[in-house]
């Protein structure tokens, strides 16, 4: 283990080491103490990037007791992490955060569409699971770069049967988004994880089928936006501050952490609480929500602060305050069919 563990995390041990493709590795971590971990949750893990102790966010794809299964992309671009994370060895010791969950599971919903594109399909696996063993009306699609590239299509297919649709682009493969969304039931809700172009086809279809906002539900990951998360600086005027904001951290967790108050909920751009204005920003955004319009987002007025980010550089914001001071808020652009 490298590194002192941090103040609230807890030591942890691989167990169990498997390539679940050949460039998606699964890590069995059994914890000191177990943790309630329902499915959509991720941990945080402490990793060596050649002698600076960083940490990196995966998704848990399942708990058994107190053992966790998360899976690693191994990443050509990568800056470090899954380099590290590849090179551990069962019995190897590992820092490891408590689990957080910031993408729930919501029951109560007549249908599930869970729709994942290559390594998104970590956070689904549990609810695929879970969703099949209560007996819900659920369906998954699933699409990977080509058919060796499907991690977990035995297990998923173990419990989810004809229910699960796999499709390889390697085979000419293509989901029809507008079709699977036109099919699920008036009041179903889709679920997707995946690359930035997939999860804006499936906003653009949504918002064409008129669908509520509300009954779609995302997780982003390093490599969902346009650009390779960077560190940059956030700075906030009316305070005095300037934070930094490192390449695996939202900025809305390091403002938190400065003590800037931020107003938030969903932590996932779905909601907009967190839309800060955007007052000057030196680097190229990379807006990464599925709150604001195209449009919107090509003005660069706002950006959601849990996920959205600047390829380098620096951006400077007005936070949504609290109070007679408040800005002026314009939310959402609700109309369809807009150019993209």
């Amino acid at each position: 283990m490298s590194g002192e563990i941090p103040a609230g995390w807890q030591s942890g041990r691989v167990t169990s080491i498997r390539d679940v493709t050949p460039t998606i590795r699964e890590f069995g971590i059994v914890l000191d103490r177990a943790a309630a971990c329902p499915p959509g949750s991720h941990v945080k893990v402490q990793v060596d990037l050649g002698g600076r102790i960083d940490q990196r966010s995966y998704s848990v794809v399942g708990q058994e007791g107190s053992t966790l299964r998360i899976a690693v992309k191994r990443q050509p671009e990568s800056r470090g992490g899954s380099a590290y994370m590849w090179r551990l060895r069962s019995g190897d010791a590992l820092a490891v955060a408590p689990p957080r969950c910031d993408f729930p599971l919501m029951h109560g919903a007549p249908h599930y569409l869970l729709l994942a594109g290559g390594v998104g399909i970590t956070p689904m696996v549990a609810m695929a699971a879970q969703l099949a063993g209560r007996g819900t009306d659920v369906r998954m699609v699933y699409a990977a770069r080509s058919a060796g590239e499907f991690a977990y299509g035995e297990e998923l297919a173990g419990f989810l049967g004809d229910r699960l649709a796999l499709f390889a682009s390697d085979r000419g493969e293509q989901i029809d988004i507008a079709d699977e969304i036109r099919r699920m039931h008036p009041d179903g809700e889709l679920y997707m994880c995946g690359p930035l172009g997939l999860m804006e086809a499936v906003r653009g279809a949504w918002e064409e089928a008129g669908r509520p906002r509300s009954k779609l539900r995302y997780e982003t990951f390093g490599s969902s936006g346009s650009h390779a998360a960077k560190a940059f600086t956030v700075k906030v005027p009316r305070l005095g501050a300037e934070v930094l904001v490192r390449e695996n951290e939202s900025m809305l967790d390091a403002l938190e952490a400065a003590g800037v108050e931020v107003v938030f909920e969903c932590r996932r751009g779905e909601c907009g609480l967190c839309a800060v204005e955007i007052v000057e920003a030196e680097g190229e955004m990379d807006h990464r929500d599925v709150f604001f319009s195209p449009r919107q987002h090509r003005e660069n007025r706002q950006m959601c602060a849990c996920v959205s980010r600047v390829a380098g550089g620096s951006v400077t914001i007005e936070p949504a305050w609290r109070g007679d001071d408040a800005f002026a808020f314009a939310g959402p652009e609700l109309s369809m069919g807009e150019p993209a």
